[in-house]
């Protein structure tokens, strides 16, 4: 307890900053697999590829994709940010294309007899039907990027590893364990908030078990 009233202000800087490198990589993750998957899931070789490269990526240790950052971007939260990107990029993307691609042909064909436009089935039909697989998909890359994020402090890019790793460095206990809780406790507040919204935006007949 003592540990937590003398260093109060470090561990809430320290955890704000790994929200911040979390929630960035994340929110380029989401703004680029969202589109790219409904883009993909109309052609299903390709999309078969793509997701064969991403998954290639993804057995990469992280910090061999850290460390080929460094030459490319330096160090700092750049280049956590765009690892980490990689890194949650493949369960939003591949939720996107399976869920876009597991619509009943049936509802996209009354769109179309309808005389609705490719713009509008997929904006009124497809991405609110695919929505519940997309947002699990986030859900996954959300405790994800939380957990990895704690390997930026070998990137000098700050947040709850640094505490982990000095700890370990230093010898001290008490630094590794609330490092470790801290990332732990905000990976479940995040995943809590993102049900919370699924629950809000989803029907209930169209959430998605996990």
């Amino acid at each position: 307890m003592s540990y937590l009233i003398d260093n109060g202000g470090i561990l809430v800087n320290k955890t704000f900053e790994h929200l911040y490198i979390s929630v960035v990589a994340l929110l380029l993750a989401m703004i680029v697999a969202i589109p790219l998957g409904i883009l993909l899931s109309k052609r299903e070789k390709l999309s078969k590829i793509t997701l064969t490269v991403a998954g290639i990526l993804q057995t990469i240790p992280t910090l061999a994709i850290l460390a080929l950052m460094i030459p490319l971007f330096g160090v700092g939260k750049t280049t956590a940010i765009i690892a980490l990107f990689i890194y949650v990029l493949l369960p939003i993307l591949n939720n996107t294309i399976v869920g876009v691609q597991n619509i009943d042909s049936n509802v996209k064909e009354a769109g179309r007899s309808m005389g609705m436009t490719n713009f509008q089935l997929m904006k009124d039909v497809e991405l609110p039907l695919a929505l519940p697989m997309i947002l699990s998909g986030i859900r996954l890359s959300s405790v994800y990027v939380i957990s990895w994020a704690a390997l930026a402090s070998y990137v000098g890019a700050g947040g709850l590893g640094d505490l982990i790793f000095n700890g370990l460095a230093l010898y001290e206990p008490m630094m590794i364990i609330v490092g470790t809780i801290l990332v732990t406790v905000l990976a479940l507040i995040v995943d809590l908030i993102l049900a919370q919204i699924e629950k809000w935006i989803v029907p209930k007949g169209l959430k998605v078990s996990r």
